[in-house]
């Protein structure tokens, strides 16, 4: 147990200095930083794989599944995407701002109750059901999450370049049509996913006979979310607004995502996180 600890913590702090490395390079073009974040943010996510692996073997995917190894699989989605745009493409802001949310979702981990167990209202489902609909999920999240950095820096660049006001920084910067090319491209991934996990979860619910769960609470709030982000690629389909409004649906989106997750969870007995 102490090993696990000691584990987790060792993540969390070699997490955060290399984002610190990251940020050092982003500020004024320093390669040796640069290397020394890479290295760090791979070994990160090479101790995440280790220790949600050791986790998952541990519990032999039973139905409770502690809340760690779900932060864990987000924050480690997000580093291995992140670790992928950097070798190809090379944009660093991205990947210091994307796994700024990966490290902000450890530390609320951290500090909010480590060894919360995820309750499925009283369900009795099997381990494998339940790693496929979570890790669906989730997986939409990271995917919803690349794509609302992706517009966030679409907008950044368009308002600095609508004030003429050009940087270092800036010419390291993605184009305005590669960052709104990523953020659509991102949401094009998230949908699916996020349309497989509900589908899954209904599905399991009308087996079990329990209809009134999909009123609650959390599964509306999924359901409102999905909608937003259709709604987002119907906007990037239909090309009738601008790029800066078609960045801040996008944006939009995302915060109706994290907003009613949050929200419905004080309301909601269904997926319920015990810490919150």
């Amino acid at each position: 147990m102490l090993t696990r600890i000691f584990l987790y913590e060792a993540i969390l702090y070699l997490y955060a200095l290399s984002l610190l490395f990251y940020f050092s390079d982003f500020l004024k073009r320093n390669r040796s930083a640069k290397r020394i974040g890479a290295g760090l943010l791979l070994f990160v996510w090479v101790l995440q794989s280790v220790y949600m692996l050791e986790g998952f073997t541990r519990h032999g995917f039973l139905a409770a599944i502690p809340m760690e190894e779900t932060v864990l699989l987000f924050s480690w989605l997000l580093v291995g995407v992140s670790l992928i745009i950097d070798r190809l493409f090379r944009i660093e802001l991205f990947v210091f701002l994307i796994n700024v949310l990966g490290l902000a979702a450890l530390a609320l981990d951290m500090f909010g109750g480590r060894d919360a167990a995820l309750e499925i209202g009283g369900w009795n489902v099997s381990g494998g059901l339940l790693l496929i609909h979570i890790s669906l999920a989730v997986g939409s999240y990271a995917a919803f999450a690349a794509g609302a950095v992706f517009s966030g820096m679409y907008l950044y660049l368009h308002r600095r370049l609508k004030e003429k006001t050009w940087s270092s920084a800036l010419m390291r910067l993605p184009s305005l049509e590669i960052a709104e090319r990523y953020a659509y491209r991102s949401v094009m991934i998230g949908v699916p996913l996020l349309i497989s996990a509900l589908s899954l979860g209904t599905v399991w619910v009308l087996l079990q006979g329990d209809v009134a769960q999909l009123a609650d609470a959390k599964v509306l709030a999924s359901w409102l979310t999905l909608a937003m982000y259709l709604s987002y690629l119907y906007v990037m389909a239909s090309s009738r607004w601008d790029g800066p409004r078609r960045s801040y649906w996008g944006i939009a989106a995302f915060g109706v995502m994290l907003i009613s997750l949050v929200v419905s969870s004080l309301f909601s007995n269904f997926h319920q996180w015990v810490w919150m």
